[in-house]
């Protein structure tokens, strides 16, 4: 039986004599996938991605949060320092709107100049970011 190719069949390899021969990572790294436009993975990424919106409290519920306020700068004149929960809206870095946080901790002080809570950890909650305020200090006050 003779074949189209037999004449070249079993000749030896060809090796040449003025390139390196190439690893198999070399090789394999031919047909490894790329990406065409850099950076578009995680420009569709971010474009995904849901951020909430900031809710706007009714006056009921901004005249409670304001109270609970109150509560916790009278507690600090008195020189103590409360442990609190606050909900509160973090703006989004990069899109509009953000997400609601709670953070647990123990009040340090206001900071009028920001118009902040400071917490003894270091963290800084501006009041007008605060959605809601819960701790022991507050059962006294209110019945929830």
């Amino acid at each position: 039986m003779s074949g189209k190719y037999d004449d070249i069949l079993y000749l030896p390899h060809h090796v040449s004599p003025t390139r390196r021969r190439m690893t198999m990572a070399e090789r394999a790294a031919q047909f490894s996938p790329f990406a065409a436009l850099a950076g578009y993975d995680d420009a569709v990424r971010e474009t995904g991605r849901v951020v909430g919106q900031r809710v706007e409290l009714s006056e009921d519920e901004k005249a409670v949060l304001d109270r609970k306020q109150q509560i916790i700068l009278a507690a600090l004149e008195r020189g103590e320092r409360p442990e609190v929960t606050v909900t509160y809206f973090q703006p989004d870095r990069k899109k509009a709107g953000g997400e609601y946080v709670s953070y647990t901790g123990i009040v340090k002080g206001y900071k009028e100049a920001e118009n902040a809570l400071a917490f003894a950890d270091g963290t800084e909650i501006p009041l007008s970011s605060i959605f809601d305020l819960t701790g022991k200090i507050f059962q006294e006050h209110f019945d929830s």
